[in-house]
């Protein structure tokens, strides 16, 4: 019996496959596309360096399997499965599937703020979205009808030509159906005024350009125009965290980040991103990342 599933997940694997010929992340000639290759299992960190908040995104592994943990919550997906985000958080990732043979290959389209808002102004199952919080993080099933226009999307970049009609046209379809999917109102909350994603993104903002400083919550929640109970229930159902840990995860990930650079030792990137004392820096990296800084910096050497 024929699975247009499986079919189409093939194409999409051959497709990313023959347009991503080195490892690591690569943009597409379709601007809203990129691409990511990884050809070892590995542990890491997915993100910027925390200046700023990304586009929301749509990602797919289609070849492979990843485990992304927010917070203390823990997310498989693999080929089955997409990922929508309607913000970027400070996450930890897991190639769990990879090889030099059978490499673990990423698609990720980026959404602006504008293409989400056109669409939900013309939509009549607009978001009732004020009151209640949605993570911004989150995986659910793909079915034919997304699998089918992603594809669609992918193979433009074989017809160059007509990727500055047919692009914008398809990706449109793509936010439309992940919008109308089970996690679209975390996707919608971040266009919905005076939703609670849209309050707690102004104190992520904060935290994102003052990682480094202490803050009182009381401000954070002044910036988010909440009470203090109010603003730590919604931060912690958006962000799965608290923002005591988002803001510790943020400066341990920069540090490493500093780490792998090569342009700073433990001490002075424990320093450089907030922490005052070396020690409790050391203790709270190993917690995270499974060994302390020299011992994963070794790691990471053995397995360029």
């Amino acid at each position: 019996m024929f699975d247009l599933h499986h079919y189409l997940q093939n194409e999409l694997a051959e497709l990313t496959d023959r347009h991503t010929p080195i490892n690591g992340p690569q943009s597409t000639l379709i601007s809203s596309l990129s691409f990511s290759r990884c050809s070892i299992p590995y542990h890491s960190t997915e993100t910027e360096p925390p200046y700023k908040l990304n586009n929301p995104s749509l990602c797919i592994v289609v070849q492979g399997l990843k485990d992304i943990v927010i917070g203390k919550e823990r997310f498989r997906y693999g080929p089955p499965h997409y990922l929508v985000a309607s913000m970027d958080l400070p996450i930890i990732a897991e190639v769990l599937e990879a090889s030099p043979e059978v490499p673990n290959l990423t698609c990720r389209i980026e959404f602006t703020p504008g293409h989400i808002l056109e669409l939900v102004s013309d939509d009549a199952l607009q978001a009732n979205a004020k009151g209640k919080s949605r993570r911004g993080m989150n995986v659910g099933e793909l079915d034919v009808p997304l699998l089918d226009a992603v594809v669609r999307l992918v193979r433009l970049l074989d017809t160059p030509d007509d990727i500055p009609v047919l692009a914008p046209l398809v990706a449109k379809e793509i936010l439309y159906k992940v919008l109308h999917g089970e996690h679209g109102d975390s996707l919608r909350q971040m266009v919905t005024e005076g939703s609670p994603s849209v309050h707690i993104k102004h104190a992520i903002e904060h935290i994102l350009n003052h990682y480094q400083e202490a803050f009182r919550i009381e401000d954070l929640a002044h910036i988010a125009k909440m009470s203090v109970p109010s603003f730590h229930r919604h931060f912690k159902v958006i962000t799965g965290m608290s923002p005591i840990q988002f803001q510790k995860q943020l400066r341990l990930q920069e540090a490493r980040r500093l780490l792998l650079s090569g342009s700073e030792n433990a001490a002075d990137a424990a320093f450089q991103v907030g922490y005052e004392s070396p020690t409790q820096f050391s203790r709270e990296y190993s917690r995270m990342f499974g060994a302390p800084p020299k011992e994963d910096m070794k790691r990471f050497k053995s397995n360029p």
